[in-house]
């Protein structure tokens, strides 16, 4: 719906696609959908397995999507000798691990994706990271150019989830061979509790990851060899590349020395009236 809101309805087509396992929030988005007058043929929202009972196969590619998918669920991963077979999986060579399937709704996102599309995942900031078979998919993400930007959101953000999370930017169509790292962990608003983006920081945010530019403490643009480099070993995480701003107060050490040195002067004055006033008593 926010989709809509900011493209306009006039742009979206075919109309909404989407697949949830649980039934609450599969209920939930089916009455949204009602809720915001879209009509009953312009939406396929449908309660499924995403990972091992994909849906939309005949719907698919996509030029726009949106996911929050669960972090670090279980899944049947490598316990699962057929789904290395899959199309969604098969390109990486590997499959998520059977205890953290988030690297695959990533790879499940991406076979979705129009060429022309753009994918913007939200993502527990661990598989940016980690090692084995998550640090094999970033690799295959990588070499062949699919990550677009990654966005370092403030903690704090989310309903029940206290931590910074990340949001993967994915494209097809690149013009570059580089990523854009964003640093957007200062960009908030408190609001009671809990953190909230403002429309400026909105605005900031998107504005860098269109432009594509460096900001100092903000945001880099680190090109594919970097990453891949054996330094960085694909580490997507955009701690490792935007430097957080130092706000230590800068202290001026040729200033303190001198104020110290008219403290110890002035000390040495107080300790010589000090000595003739007991002089004088001791007298």
């Amino acid at each position: 719906m926010k989709v809509e809101k900011v493209l306009g309805k006039d742009h979206i087509e075919r109309g909404f696609y989407g697949q949830e396992i649980d039934l609450t929030t599969y209920n939930l988005c089916r009455i949204n959908m009602f809720l915001h007058n879209v009509e009953f043929d312009k939406f396929n929202i449908v309660r499924e397995d995403t990972l091992v009972s994909p849906m939309h196969w005949d719907d698919q590619p996509f030029e726009l999507i949106v996911s929050n998918p669960p972090f670090s669920v279980p899944w049947e991963g490598d316990k699962n000798p057929l789904l290395i077979n899959d199309p969604r999986f098969s390109p990486a060579g590997v499959l998520a691990p059977a205890s953290k399937g988030d690297m695959a709704f990533i790879m499940h996102s991406l076979s979705w994706l129009a060429n022309n599309g753009a994918a913007a995942i939200v993502c527990f900031p661990g598989i940016m990271y980690r090692g084995g078979a998550e640090q094999k998919i970033r690799k295959y993400l990588v070499d062949n150019n699919y990550v677009d930007a990654v966005i370092q959101l403030p903690s704090n953000l989310f309903l029940n989830v206290t931590i910074s999370v990340d949001i993967l930017i994915l494209r097809k169509n690149k013009t570059d061979n580089s990523i854009l790292f964003v640093d957007a962990s200062g960009e908030f608003v408190k609001v009671t509790k809990n953190n909230r983006l403002s429309e400026d920081n909105i605005k900031r945010i998107v504005s860098a990851v269109a432009e594509r530019k460096s900001e100092p403490h903000f945001c880099q643009l680190v090109p594919n060899a970097t990453v891949g480099s054996t330094e960085n070993a694909y580490n997507l995480s955009v701690s490792t590349y935007v430097e957080a701003e130092d706000t230590r107060e800068k202290v001026d050490i040729v200033k303190l020395n001198a104020e110290i040195a008219e403290i110890v002067a002035r000390e040495a004055v107080l300790r010589a009236e000090i000595d003739k006033i007991i002089a004088e008593i001791v007298e």
